[in-house]
C-alpha cells in the first residue's frame, strides 16, 4: 500500500447559475476565478499553486444538481473562518454551523449554504 499520497485530487461544486455561483465564490473568498468551458460543462477553476495539488471548480452542465445532503467539500478558510463566513449571507448564503473548535491539532470548520443551494464547509486551524 503506497503511503503519503493524498486520496482526493478534484471536487465539483454544482451550479444552477454560473455566473451567480462564481460570483458568489469570488466574493467570499476572495480570489479570481477562471472560468472555461471543457466537454460542454462551464467550469470556473478554484485557485491551485501547483497542478499535482487537490483543487476543484463551480460547475454547471451534465445535470449536476446542487445539494445539501452527501459528501461536504471543506474549502481553505485561511487564517480565521469568520472573515469568510461575515460575507456568506450579505454574497447570498447561509451560515449553517459557526466556527467551531475541534481541538488544537485538528483546528476549526464551519459550514454554510451557498448561492446555489450546496452545503459547503470551511477549515482553518486558527
Amino acid at each position: 500500500m503506497q503511503t503519503n499520497i493524498n486520496m482526493t485530487v478534484w471536487f465539483e461544486i454544482p451550479a444552477i447559475n454560473f455566473e451567480r455561483a462564481v460570483q458568489f465564490y469570488q466574493t467570499i473568498l476572495g480570489v479570481e476565478i477562471d472560468s472555461i468551458e471543457m466537454a460542454g460543462m462551464k467550469q470556473g477553476l478554484l485557485p491551485h499553486d501547483d497542478l499535482s495539488k487537490v483543487s476543484g471548480a463551480i460547475v454547471c452542465g451534465m445535470d449536476l444538481k446542487p445539494s445539501t445532503e452527501g459528501s461536504t467539500v471543506y474549502l481553505n478558510g485561511e487564517d480565521d473562518l469568520n472573515t469568510v463566513l461575515n460575507k456568506v449571507e450579505p454574497a447570498g448564503g447561509k451560515v449553517l454551523m459557526a466556527k467551531t473548535h475541534l481541538g488544537d491539532n485538528i483546528g476549526h470548520i464551519a459550514q454554510f449554504i451557498d448561492s446555489e443551494g450546496n452545503r459547503v464547509g470551511l477549515h482553518s486551524m486558527q
